[in-house]
Order: C-alpha cells, then structure tokens, then sequence
C-alpha cells in the first residue's frame, strides 16, 4: 500500500469521526434601538430563505477570520440595512447566546452587542434581508412573545431591553 494511500484511508477514518455537527460557528448579532416620534423602535429584518424564512430577526451573522465579533456585529448590521454606527455611538456587548439547539443549520455561539442611535435612517434590506425596518419596539415584543422572530432572538431583544432601561416600554 502507498503513502498516498494509506493516507487517503487515516483521513477517511478521521473524518469518519468527526462530522459538522461538531463544529461550532461564531456569530455576531446586534439590537439597534432609535427613538423617533417618541417611541422606541428596534431594527429589524424579515429573513430572505431558511432556517428562518420570512420570519423576523435581528440583524448579525458569522465572525470571520481576523475579525473581532464586535466588528462583525457592526459590519453585519451595515451589510443586512445600510445602518452604519457612527461617531459615539456606544457598542455594548449584551451576551453570549450557546444554547446548542438555537440555530437548525448547526451549533452556533453568538456573542449579541447593543446599540442606541440618534436620529437613524431608514434601512435599506440586503444581503440575506428580504426587509428591513425600524419596528415600534411594543410591537417588536408582541411579535416575539408570538414566536415570530427566527432562532432565539426573542430572547437577544429581551437582553437589549433589559440593558438599555430607557427603551423599555410603558405599562
């Protein structure tokens, strides 16, 4: 038997072993909040295909290779909307989010930043958003407490409320 064959057979037995169920993803999110006409809005995207599909999320997607997850949070936020955090717009991180069955595509871990913008434009749906918009945050969490938001991302917009007091709702 040859090097390159024997080779070729450890590899397969390796590889045998080990299957995408065992790789771990690293994803950023982000909970953007804006205030305008005195109520508190969340951005959000309707997702463009599955898991998830047609199903309300937050903005946020993989971290990638060199790339801080902070930095993969703003950069996927510009990428799904057009919203670009500017100035001294504070980037808090809110938590890590490893439940390994939050995602259907395999074991995601991701760590969830926070942002309040000033006066925010209008987002612009693209990459994997079919939509994008400034949601009325009452209405954001009526939708969650339906299960209309993909993954567990009703629970990453209950960590931004719970952060940022002044978001929250009036009983």
């Amino acid at each position: 038997m040859s090097v390159t064959t024997r080779i070729g057979a450890l590899a397969g037995k390796i590889a045998a072993r080990f299957d995408d169920r065992d790789r771990v993803f690293y994803a950023a999110d982000m909970v953007a909040f804006t205030l305008r006409g005195g109520v508190w809005h969340v951005l959000v995207i309707r997702r463009g295909w599955n898991p998830g599909k047609g199903k309300l999320a937050l903005p946020g997607g993989h971290v990638e290779r060199g790339e801080t997850s902070r930095a993969a949070a703003v950069r996927e936020l510009a990428e799904e909307t057009g919203i670009r955090v500017r100035g001294g717009a504070s980037v808090d991180q809110l938590g890590v989010f490893d439940d390994p069955g939050r995602d259907a595509r395999g074991r995601y871990v991701s760590v969830a930043y926070g942002v309040c913008l000033g006066d925010a434009p209008d987002p612009v749906a693209a990459d994997d958003a079919a939509t994008a918009e400034w949601m009325p945050l009452h209405e954001a969490l009526r939708v969650a407490d339906e299960g209309g938001f993909a993954f567990d991302h009703r629970l990453l917009l209950a960590t931004g409320v719970c952060h940022y007091p002044m978001v929250r709702p009036a009983r």
